[in-house]
This record gives C-alpha cells, structure tokens and sequence, in this order.
C-alpha cells in the first residue's frame, strides 16, 4: 500500500491548503481525517473545474483574512494583560496560566486571538511578568507582556514595605555616623593627656618605694633563754621519760622486764 496519495481538498484546512488544492498526504492523515470529515476526494479534472469559483472566494477571504492579521499584529505588539490568580506567600500559584486564560484576556481588551496562536515558551506559575509570543501567521510574530499578579497582599510585601517605612533618611544616618566618629576621636585625646600628666608622677613614686626597700635591716640577735626556760624544758623530758617506761599508761616493773620478748634480729637477704 502507497504511503503517501493524493487527494483534493474540498474545503479549506488549515496548514494544509485551501479549496481546490491537490495535495499529498500520509494514508493513515487521510483515511481517518480528510475522508470521514468529506474535506478531501478523489481528485480529477471534472472536480477541479467544478472548484474553481469556490477556490475564487477562498482566496478572497484568505486576502482578507490576512490584512486582518497583520493589522492584529501591529496591535498587539508591546500589549499588557494582567492576570489575577491565587498563589502561596512565596508568590507560586495554585495553577499555571494557560493559552486560554491569555487569549481570554486579550478578548476582554478587544483582541480577537485564538488560543492556538498563543505560544508559552515557559511554564508560568508564579507571580512575576513574562514575555509571550503571539503567532497570527509563518512571519506575523507579536510579543506580549503577561503580568501575573496575587489576589491578596503577600508576607514578603508587607515586610518590604514596613521596612521602607522604618528606614531612617539618608542624611540623618551620616550625621549620626559622623558624631560616632566625632566621639571616639575626643576620647582617645582624653585619654592621651591624662597618661602624659600621669607617667612623671608614676615614676618618681616608683623611685622612692625602690629606695624605700633598699634600705638595710637590721638583725636582731635571738634572746638567750632564762633560767625559767630550762627549768622547763628539764621538767619535760623528765616527764618524756616516765611515759617511755611504761606501757598503757602504767609503770613497768623491774619483774616484768623479762616477761617481754625480745623482738627477733631481722634475717639479711641474699
């Protein structure tokens, strides 16, 4: 079976041809498009001829069709639409703008486009601006500006703007710099003089207390005990020795001398 056949366009199809045309198309194309919708026949003289006055109008209406486009692309170039949709508090919406929701909106600003000649290079699911391209035709190509914005007044704003309005001006904040510089400076001479006037002072007391220990001293010679003193300390050892003598606190006998084993000599080791 022939991959590719011929057939004749009964009516007008887009990217295709218009009325009248001999075309060649894929089988599959034809058997289950252009046949089952009587877009395309057979073709053959008799049918050609019996075209030509609707081929005729077919392209007046393409003529016209086409300064249409070309006045709607001119139009739309440098276009805004606005888009208002739902979204988070980071800015990303709940469902991505579409062909349809554009063209809709183009047709509420009185510009009739089709979604199909609506081209998104992105997808667009976030609150910002985008450039897309509007086809009419092979070399009628407009750009216009899709601003996606949210239907409430996000965090990030909020804070943005509070900040704004707490930021202090310009001017005051250099002048309050300036006397943060101004301060320092003053101290730091402050400081200067009050160590230049005291550093003479600190040393020449100094000096006096180095002076004040070199001085000798004198030895003192220790006092010769007293009579009292060695009567004393006589009186102790006696008393020393009495407690040698006994044991548990009482007096050993003579008697009991021999009672007590003498201890053993330790044995030297090898």
């Amino acid at each position: 079976m022939a991959v590719n056949i011929e057939l004749l366009l009964i009516e007008n199809v887009e990217a295709l041809g218009i009325v009248g045309d001999v075309v060649k198309v894929r089988t599959g194309y034809a058997r289950n498009f252009l046949l089952p919708r009587n877009l395309a026949t057979q073709p053959s003289p008799e049918k050609i001829k019996a075209l030509a006055g609707k081929r005729a109008e077919a392209e007046t209406m393409l003529a016209e069709q086409r300064r249409q486009r070309k006045e709607l692309a001119g139009k739309l170039q440098g276009v805004e639409v606005t888009l208002i949709r739902s979204c988070n508090d980071q800015g990303i919406l709940y469902g991505s703008i579409t062909q349809q929701d554009i063209a809709t909106a183009l047709l509420a600003l009185g510009h009739g486009v089709k979604p199909r000649d609506i081209r998104i290079s992105q997808v667009m699911k976030r609150v910002d601006t985008f450039d897309v391209h509007v086809k009419l035709d092979s070399d009628l190509d407009s750009i216009i500006k899709v601003i996606v914005q949210p239907d409430r007044k996000l965090e990030l704003e909020r804070h943005e703007a509070e900040a704004k309005e707490t930021k202090k001006p310009a001017h005051a904040e250099q002048a309050e710099e300036g006397a943060e510089q101004a301060a320092p400076a003053e101290g730091t001479e402050a400081k200067g003089e009050a160590k230049s006037e005291g550093k003479p002072a600190a040393k020449g007391g100094a000096a006096e207390g180095k002076d004040a220990e070199k001085k000798p001293k004198v030895k003192k010679d220790r006092p010769e005990k007293s009579e009292k003193d060695g009567k004393s300390t006589k009186e102790a050892d006696a008393a020393a020795a009495a407690a040698a003598k006994s044991v548990w606190g009482k007096p050993i006998d003579d008697s009991a001398k021999n009672l007590i084993p003498a201890a053993r000599p330790r044995r030297e080791r090898r």
